[in-house]
């Protein structure tokens, strides 16, 4: 089992940056395929980007495509997400979520939130126009 904790959320203006952070314990991080997803007030949870157990595939949702950037490292247990030309819809709490894989799937990602076993608490992200 693993137990994420999401952080770095806050209030940008619009065209500002952001990096989301999301911590994992356990010692089998690079175990896990990774995505963060969002949550808008009165709106569905939605996908936002996917990394592989090694890093090494991304997938990003395309309403974020070429802005947001996906990244893991290993090493500190830690997935990233940053955020640039952040616009007022980009406005969410943004989840982190963690997917057991196996080595016979070291590129697999996924975009569908059922896919993933465990999830974080959530952190703010406010973009002000």
């Amino acid at each position: 089992q693993v137990q994420l904790v999401e952080s770095g959320g806050g209030l940008v203006q619009a065209g500002g940056s952001l990096r989301v952070s999301c911590a994992a314990s356990g010692r089998t991080f690079s175990s896990y395929a990774m995505g963060w997803f969002r949550q808008a007030p009165g709106k569905e949870r939605e996908f936002v980007a996917a990394i592989s157990r090694s890093g090494g595939n991304t997938y990003y949702a395309d309403s974020v495509k070429g802005r947001f950037t996906i990244s893991r490292d290993n090493a500190k247990n830690t997935v990233y997400l940053q955020m640039n030309s952040l616009k007022p819809e980009d406005t969410a709490v943004y989840y982190c979520a963690a997917r057991v894989t196996t080595t016979t799937q070291p590129m697999g990602v996924y975009r569908l939130a059922a896919d993933y076993y465990y999830w974080g608490q959530g952190t703010q992200v406010t973009v002000s126009s």
